[in-house]
This record gives C-alpha cells, sequence and structure tokens, in this order.
C-alpha cells in the first residue's frame, strides 16, 4: 500500500509498505483523506524539527544530546478519515463501512485498536473531510483553554492559518471579543466569517499600539504565527498583567525575542500551550481526547464551518509537489488534504 516518507530534507517519496495483520482488538482502516499539518510536518520536510538533532528523554523531559529521529520518516501525518473495511472476531464498534477520524499517518490503509476509535465515527451527513481537522481543533481549543477566556474578554490572536482562526472562532464562542492579526487579507476576510470584532493587517503597523489606542492593550494574546518577532508583539500587546498563550512552533534560537522590555516591565503571564497535554489546572477534567471530541461536536452542529479552511485537496501520488507547494507557497494554502484513492 502507498505511504508517504520524507527520504531526506527537500526530499518526499510516496513508496510501498506491506499491511499489517489484522489481531484481536483491530480493525482496518482503509484511508480516504489525510491531513498535512503545515507547521510540523514542514519542519520534518525542511530539517529543522528539533527531534532530528536533539533527543527527547521522556523521562526527564529534556532535550539531550543525540538524535531521537533519523531519515526517512514513514508515515508522519496529523489526521486521517477512513472507512473500516474489516475487524477482528472480537469487535463489534466501531461497526464495518462507518467513517471515522483517528491519527494513523498519510498510508493508504492501517490496523487500528478498535478502542482508540470510539466515539470517532462520523454521523451521516457531516463531509468526511471535516474529520481531518480533529487534532488542529484540538490544539486550538487547548490555546483557547490556556488563555482562560471569559465572557467579555478582549483577545488578540497572532496568526490567522488554520489553528489560528479556529483558535478565532472557539474564542468568540467562548464569549470574548477578538482582534485577529495577519498579514494575508484572504485570511483576516475568513477571520471575520470566522467572527473576529476586527481583523489588523500586521502589514500596517504595530498591533501592540492598534489595541493599547482600542481598549488599553489585549487582557489576552493567543500567539499562533510561531514567529519569534510575533511572539514579542504579542507580548507588547497586553496589558499589564495579561497572558501571552505561546501555541506556534518557534524555531532556532529567539532572535528578537527582548525580555527585558515590555515583558519585565508589565509582568505579562507567558504560557506555553502543546497538544502533548492540557493546561495544568484542567488537566483532572480534560485531556486530548475531549478536546478533539468536543472540537468535532461543535463541526457537527455547524458551529464551526471546517469545511471552509481546506484549500486544497490532493492525489496522495502529488505528495512531492504538494510540500514544495506548502514550502515554497506557504501563504497561499490553508489546509491542504491528500486524498486516498483505490
Amino acid at each position: 500500500m502507498r505511504v508517504i516518507t520524507f527520504e531526506e530534507p527537500g526530499h518526499v517519496r510516496v513508496g510501498l509498505e506491506a499491511p499489517a495483520d489484522l489481531v484481536p482488538g483491530s480493525v482496518r482502516v482503509r484511508t480516504l483523506y489525510s491531513g498535512v499539518s503545515a507547521g510540523t510536518e514542514l519542519t520534518a520536510y525542511r530539517g529543522t524539527n528539533p527531534y532530528l538533532s536533539r533527543k527527547w528523554d521522556t523521562e526527564r523531559r529534556l532535550f539531550v544530546e543525540g538524535q531521537t529521529h533519523a531519515y526517512p520518516l514513514a508515515g508522519w501525518g496529523y489526521q486521517e478519515v477512513g472507512e473500516v473495511v474489516e475487524a477482528a472476531p472480537d469487535v463489534a464498534d466501531p461497526p464495518l463501512g462507518c467513517l471515522v477520524w483517528g491519527i494513523w499517518g498519510h498510508r493508504a490503509e492501517a490496523v487500528l485498536p478498535a478502542d482508540r476509535l470510539v466515539g470517532h465515527v462520523l454521523p451521516a451527513g457531516v463531509d468526511p473531510i471535516t474529520g481531518v481537522l480533529a487534532r488542529v481543533g484540538a490544539i486550538a481549543l487547548n490555546a483557547v483553554h490556556a488563555a482562560d477566556v471569559h465572557l467579555g474578554d478582549q483577545v488578540a490572536v497572532f496568526g490567522q492559518g488554520v489553528i489560528g482562526l479556529l483558535a478565532t472562532r472557539l474564542a468568540v464562542l467562548s464569549g470574548a471579543g477578538v482582534v485577529a492579526a495577519d498579514a494575508i487579507s484572504d485570511r483576516l476576510e475568513l477571520a471575520r466569517r470566522f467572527g473576529a470584532a476586527e481583523t489588523f493587517d500586521v502589514r500596517a503597523g504595530s498591533v501592540a499600539e492598534f489595541m493599547r489606542k482600542r481598549v488599553e492593550g489585549a487582557d489576552t494574546v493567543i500567539e499562533l504565527s510561531g514567529s519569534n518577532l510575533g511572539l514579542h508583539e504579542a507580548i507588547r500587546t497586553v496589558r499589564k498583567g495579561g497572558r501571552v498563550v505561546a501555541a506556534g512552533f518557534y524555531q532556532g534560537d529567539s532572535v528578537g525575542l527582548r525580555l527585558g522590555e515590555e515583558f519585565h516591565h508589565n509582568q505579562v503571564q507567558l504560557v506555553s500551550s502543546q497538544i502533548g497535554g492540557v493546561a495544568s489546572w484542567l488537566s483532572h477534567r480534560w485531556d486530548v481526547e475531549r478536546l478533539q471530541r468536543t472540537f468535532m461536536e461543535l463541526v457537527y452542529r455547524g458551529e464551526i464551518d471546517a469545511r471552509a479552511l481546506v484549500s486544497h485537496v490532493m492525489p496522495v501520488d502529488q505528495a512531492a509537489e504538494a510540500f514544495d507547494l506548502l514550502d515554497k507557497h506557504q501563504s497561499e494554502v490553508l489546509q491542504l488534504v491528500f486524498e486516498f484513492k483505490e
């Protein structure tokens, strides 16, 4: 069966691998769609992911000398949707023929534990392609939770890519007045459709100065551009004692992040949000699975127009062209999805 592999930085191949054997407690899922992460997967494509040059010590939770992953990297992917085509004799749920969302990588099929797909069945009438957004939706919801948004809060969301647009929508649903910031006019227009009270083109000036004139600064900023300069401007944008949720995947040294300025003088809270876990003060009630299911329920009810975020659907055989497009023309792509056909 077909699988996408990063052979080395900048080189993608669609190869073949043997299907896995069905085992007790498992189902075979044939892939329909597989979503691409324009953040994490591009770091693997470009060779900048820290796992490629440092070893992650899971017990001490430290990066140390060594290497966690090495090329070739097969089957990376962020979220998939497929049809259950075979089940072990001891499995009744999920039923044969249903469509499910989950994580099994950019491959034509996978054998998965059935219990991992409980609650992941797409209802009839829901566009199946929206299932590829469950993971990115959970990332956005995790960031909004970390922001501790309250009714009436003034929130700025930096970066209106897929996750930023979803964070904008989720913050609006949480009762915040949202200012969406980006440098791409089409994304700012979509942010308005998603409920942003105002938008700001960062090419026009300083978000911090704009917010100071508007509401004396934001209560919270959710930073999703992944830019060190964006993170610095987010710190400048919050009012004294405000919170910045750093949810982007920052690369390299933090040049331009001047912590002796507004961060120091305004006693800014800087909180990291990453999908490996939920906000610590919510961990007794929430986990990543609940984040994903909650997001998908909002999609099912029509409160989030997930399909509007899918800008490109490409055959899996065009994987090399797809990653080249993301690498060189990222501003032209929102959510890219690979389509698998027989």
